[in-house]
């Protein structure tokens, strides 16, 4: 079971985590998976005679009903659906869906999450606009269908800091209008949009809020990487001037496994992830009168990760951890009898993603790995699920594959946790193994603090259905699986990170999974930068590869990050490498693909967003002009309205179209036709239409030259 509710983990430290944290990791967008139903009311089944091959449409584009959240009042329903094609929130009587109406208006970038406000007749979501992260705050009146920018400024970074029960009309945002490298902590009032500081940021990274809206610590990096949770000296006293004493200082081997985790019903107790003198980060109670630490939970081989917390009460009533699949330790035994009985609904995990204050009904999720998600409401007094819908119905008739979870071992030891998918069919007796090898893609995940974890994948479904074996893994540096692996990473961008790589590949050629001369690399931002090293460190591994956004210079990275990655920074040179320093810069350029261009002999294509705010379009750009200089055959691909990842349903389609012909001329699997998949996308290919086939034929002259300014500055 996951927990995705607001009140899982508090405002505060999620965004601390998503915003300071976040590194190079991908967006992730929405994912589905389906089961079997059991003991609930059964959705109807519409399955037809399987047809050859699983549309690009079905796969990537919009789910048809995604993201299922009951208001707090218990009156509403609310989920994301198209509205012409662009995701929006509709909201629902909860008695009724076939009343269901569009609450939002986005005719231009989908909304990709939205949560109910305290009010229980507002919805809150982020946008921003053409992939450039500078994110709003908007409020939308469910009567109304009126919609308030909470956040109207230019070039700011809008993030929300807390929300309250205490407090249903207001919110707490984090706003760096004022110094782009730091946010400001203003209270706002979503029925009118006026707001009051509250804390003025004077070089803090963020501040940790509790339900009185309160700041109550404040959270920086040191200058050797490390991380200070500080108090002020003055109960209370956080205003400007105010004097601020550490509380909890760690170094910089226990910095990304250590952090606050919230405040119990009262306040007086601070929730905390603590991996110092252990590995793995487990989660630990500190009275703050008593000073007393006790142990919550913990596990040997995972750090902590979801918490169900009561909606009111605050009481965390079970803890997840994550080493090949997710694993709950209930710590309330109120809700054994709930958690027992939703496992019997569907034959997948549970993901309860919100519930009433008076917790009589929640939304309830199911995931599993070959199928869509189906979305339930849950009666809790009477322990019934209601189904509700499933973000794609049009993927039941077809056979989906299952994901494996090997464990493979690194060539110092490591344990690297895998996940690996293969063509339906090609497995028999299912042990994981195809009964002859098959050409492998190797997808691997941003980040690199981030992880692959097992579940519906679109990619693997994608990919497996073409023909080809895939294998996802959890190299040195993924988070999740304690801080001896997490620093394993340091200073081995190119390194043991890639050696990592290279020896999965190994093993599953080894196992008769893989063909050794027909195995692909791809991946989105560190993975896209795995990919360039892929093909440049270690040459004749791979058969092609596909990088998307991926940083080909550690030194222009680093040289070109968004202001509010500043406080980060200290972090960054620990990690990755100090390129303040010309020693410095010379060891980040020493593990640069960018250095290395002559040595690539494979086919690439690269994938790029113009407005991507984290590794600019400067990346791709001089790779590629590094590759005509030296006439390496090279087809880049750039969209002049996305950033980090391609968000646009038609960009979406249109950049695995040119993947899928790509894959096929090297790998040799099926293709689907490019079809449709181009019209509506804002698809430039400046390089190389003519390297992957029927790609320059798709395209109109001008899409095959470089979009003009005014051009990525457009919606």
């Amino acid at each position: 079971m996951k927990c995705f509710q607001p009140d899982c983990i508090p405002m505060s430290f999620r965004s601390m985590l998503l915003v300071i944290v976040a590194g190079l990791a991908m967006p992730h967008f929405l994912s589905s998976a389906e089961g079997q139903t059991s003991t609930a009311e059964q959705p109807t089944s519409n399955s037809t005679e399987e047809p050859t091959l699983i549309p690009r449409s079905i796969l990537f584009g919009n789910p048809q009903r995604a993201n299922a959240r009951v208001s707090p009042n218990g009156k509403w329903l609310s989920f994301l659906a198209p509205v012409d094609g662009i995701l929006n929130v509709w909201v629902a009587p909860i008695d009724d869906l076939e009343k269901a109406k569009p609450v939002t208006k986005d005719k231009v970038r989908d909304i990709r999450g939205h949560y109910w406000a305290y009010t229980g007749d507002h919805i809150i979501y982020t946008q921003d606009k053409a992939g450039d992260e500078n994110w709003h705050i908007y409020v939308t009146d469910v009567a109304t269908g009126e919609t308030k920018d909470l956040t109207p400024l230019d070039n700011i970074h809008a993030q929300v800091q807390d929300v309250s029960q205490k407090f249903p009309n207001e919110i707490l945002v984090g706003l760096n209008d004022r110094i782009p490298q730091l946010h400001d902590i203003y209270r706002v009032d979503i029925l009118t949009g006026d707001r009051e500081l509250i804390q003025q940021n004077e070089g803090m990274a963020a501040y940790v809020t509790d339900d009185d809206f309160d700041v109550r610590f404040a959270f920086n990096y040191t200058p050797e990487g490390g991380t200070v949770l500080m108090k002020p000296k003055q109960a209370g006293e956080t205003g400007e001037g105010a004097e601020w004493e550490n509380f909890i200082e760690t170094g910089p081997e226990d910095a990304m496994n250590t952090g606050p985790a919230g405040f119990d019903k009262s306040g007086n107790v601070l929730y905390l992830q603590d991996s110092r003198k252990r590995d793995t980060g487990a989660l630990f109670a500190i009275n703050l009168e008593t000073g007393d630490k006790k142990l919550v939970a913990e596990d040997p081989r995972a750090d902590v990760g979801s918490m169900i917390v009561h909606p009111t009460e605050k009481t965390i009533q079970a803890v997840s951890f994550n080493y090949t699949r997710d694993e709950w330790k209930i710590l309330d035994e109120s809700i054994r009898a709930d958690l027992e009985y939703l496992e019997s609904v569907e034959d997948g995990e549970v993901l309860i993603t919100s519930r009433t204050l008076d917790d009589k009904l929640w939304t309830v999720a199911f995931l599993l790995d070959d199928g869509p998600i189906k979305f339930y409401l849950y009666d809790r007094p009477n322990k019934k699920a209601s189904f509700l819908f499933s973000s794609r119905d049009d993927l039941d008739q077809y056979k989906l594959a299952k994901m494996h979870t090997p464990v493979i071992k690194s060539r110092d030891g490591l344990n690297l946790v895998s996940y690996l998918t293969l063509p339906v069919g090609s497995d028999p007796d299912g042990d994981g193994v195809p009964d002859k090898p098959l050409p492998l893609v190797l997808d691997v995940h941003g980040g690199p603090w981030a992880r692959d974890e097992w579940g519906f994948n679109s990619t693997h479904q994608w990919l497996a259905d073409r023909g080809y074996a895939v294998l996802s893994v959890n190299y040195r540096g993924s988070t999740g699986f304690g801080k001896n692996f997490t620093n394993a990473a340091n200073g081995e961008w190119s390194r043991k990170m890639h050696d990592d790589l290279i020896d999965s590949v190994n093993w599953a050629v080894d196992e008769g999974i893989a063909q050794r001369d027909k195995i692909a690399i791809m991946g989105g931002s560190y993975g896209g930068y795995a990919t360039l090293v892929g093909l440049t460190y270690t040459p004749d591994v791979f058969a092609c590869g596909v990088d998307i956004v991926g940083p080909s210079s550690l030194v222009t990275l680093l040289q070109n990050i968004p202001p509010y990655w500043v406080p980060f920074m200290p972090v960054m040179k620990v990690r990755v490498g100090d390129v303040e320093t010309e020693e410095g810069q010379a060891e980040l350029l020493e593990r640069s693909p960018l250095t290395r261009v002559d040595k690539i002999a494979r086919p690439l294509l690269i994938g790029q967003g113009a407005n991507d705010p984290r590794v600019t379009q400067l990346e791709a750009d001089q790779i590629v002009g590094a590759m005509k200089i030296k006439h390496i055959p090279v087809t880049y691909v750039l969209y002049p309205d996305e950033g980090h990842g391609f968000a646009g349903e038609q960009n979406r389609m249109s950049f695995n179209a040119v993947t899928e012909a790509f894959l096929a001329e090297h790998l040799g699997g099926e293709v689907e036709p490019v079809g449709d998949d181009f019209e509506g996308s804002s698809i430039h290919v400046p390089v190389g239409a003519d390297e992957v086939t029927g790609v320059a034929e798709a395209l109109s002259k001008d899409r095959l030259e470089m979009p003009p300014k005014e051009e990525k500055a457009a919606e």
